[in-house]
Formats: C-alpha cells, sequence, structure tokens
C-alpha cells in the first residue's frame, strides 16, 4: 500500500487531497498543527495517520516524518500543501512582522518538510520517491496587493526545480501543482467580489476543490520513471489568462 504525508492536512485543499488518497487507499499521513482539524479530516479512515506537526520546527517535521516512515516502512510521496496568506495591501501598508511569518510557514516550512522527506527517500530502499509542492496561478500572475504571498510561491517554483535536479541521482521526482480558485474556505470570498488590477471589485468563478485532489492523485500514482514537473489547474473562466 502506498504511503503520503501531507501537510497542512486539517482543512481547505490538504483536506480534500487526504480524503482522495484514503478513499483511494493509500496510507496517508496528516500533518498539522490543530489535532482536532486532524481527526475531522481522517474520519473513519483506519489508513489514516494522525501527526501533529509545526512544519516550521525542524525538529518537530523531522521526528514527525520519522515516526511516520517507522510505521510504514517507507515514505512514498509528500505533498507539501501547507501554507498561509495575507489581506491584499500595498507593500507599505503591510506590518514586516506578517511578512516574516507568512514567509516563515510557505517558504520555510516547505523547504524543511522536503528536506526530511527527500532524506528519507534518499536513504531508504529500494531509493526514491516523490515531491509535489503546492505553488499558486500567484508564482506566474500576481493578484493586486499580494507582494508577500506571491514572493513566497516564486520561492516554491525555484525550490521544485532545484529537487527536480537533485534528486536525480537518487529516484526522487519533484512536481509543481499551481492551484486557481479553488472553492475552500480560503477562496470563498471570491464568491462575493475580491479586488481587481483595474482597482474595481467583482466576483470570481470558483471550482470544486476535488479537482485539484483528484490532479495530486493523478500525479502521485504516476511510475517514477515518469513526472508531471507542473500542472496548473484553475476555474476556466478566472481571471488568470489576461490578468491584470
Amino acid at each position: 500500500m502506498p504511503s503520503i504525508l501531507i501537510t497542512g492536512a486539517g482543512s481547505g485543499v490538504g483536506r480534500a487531497t487526504a480524503r482522495m488518497f484514503l478513499t483511494n487507499g493509500w496510507q496517508v499521513g496528516l500533518v498539522g498543527r490543530r489535532v482536532d482539524a486532524l481527526h475531522q479530516t481522517a474520519g473513519d479512515h483506519e489508513d489514516a495517520l494522525i501527526l501533529p506537526c509545526d512544519v516550521t520546527d525542524e525538529q518537530a517535521v523531522d521526528q514527525t516524518f520519522d515516526k511516520a516512515v517507522a510505521q510504514w516502512g517507507r515514505l512514498d510521496v509528500l505533498f507539501n500543501n501547507a501554507g498561509a496568506s495575507l489581506g491584499g495591501a500595498v507593500v507599505d501598508e503591510l506590518d514586516v512582522n506578517d511578512i516574516r511569518q507568512l514567509l516563515e510557514v510557505n517558504v520555510m516550512g516547505a523547504f524543511i518538510a522536503a528536506r526530511a522527506a527527500f532524506g528519507h527517500m534518499r536513504r531508504q530502499d529500494p531509493q526514491g520517491g516523490r515531491i509535489i509542492n503546492n505553488g499558486s496561478v500567484s508564482a506566474a500572475v500576481p493578484r493586486w496587493g499580494s507582494a508577500p504571498y506571491t514572493v513566497s510561491k516564486h520561492a516554491i517554483t525555484g525550490l521544485t526545480r532545484s529537487l527536480s535536479l537533485d534528486g536525480r541521482p537518487y529516484g526522487i521526482a519533484c512536481g509543481q501543482i499551481d492551484i486557481g480558485n479553488a472553492l475552500t474556505e480560503m477562496a470563498a470570498k471570491m464568491t462575493k467580489g475580491v479586488p481587481q488590477a483595474d482597482g474595481s471589485m467583482a466576483i470570481e468563478p470558483v471550482m470544486d476543490v476535488q479537482n485539484v485532489a483528484q490532479s495530486v492523485l493523478h500525479m502521485a500514482s504516476l511510475p517514477l520513471d515518469a513526472n508531471v514537473q507542473f500542472m496548473t489547474v484553475m476555474a476556466t473562466n478566472m481571471p488568470f489568462i489576461g490578468r491584470g
């Protein structure tokens, strides 16, 4: 039975993806800070492993990943999903401490989790595995007032490319899924109106988050000699192509 660790598994994309993998017969490690939320994600699935952890704490991450591998025997996939966002604002109106916190979660948290997964995949026998990073359409085209978040997602693209190269000798594949307007708690505001590049407010199309979960499952299920390097899955009519 294949195994996957999913960070940020307590809500949103992480929860939907975890349930998709559990339904499809995977062993799933649910990583997140809120224990109650992780249990809600797991429901009655016996193959769910509850792993409370803050991804910005490298010692906690190492211990958490060690625990999962000790139970499963190996780690096949990491879905590096945990992240945070800030409300839209121009850069001089942002609190530097809020920016630092976002970058700590979105960049360092992703890096720490990838580092731990890479180490296990490199040492296990047979060697290899797959890391899937959650990017964003903001990694290519920013929204208004999104400088910290956009910077963090550009960093994820750099991490994806570097891990793809560094993982080759060890059979470790790395890909990235860039998501646009999946309907989660975070995206609910888009159904009421969000700022546009021209200063107006507009309701934006959204898509079912299950489309994201299904896409991650596809990426994870490929043999290691095939890789989805970058995938964009988005609401068809959202302002991405032509944004700005």
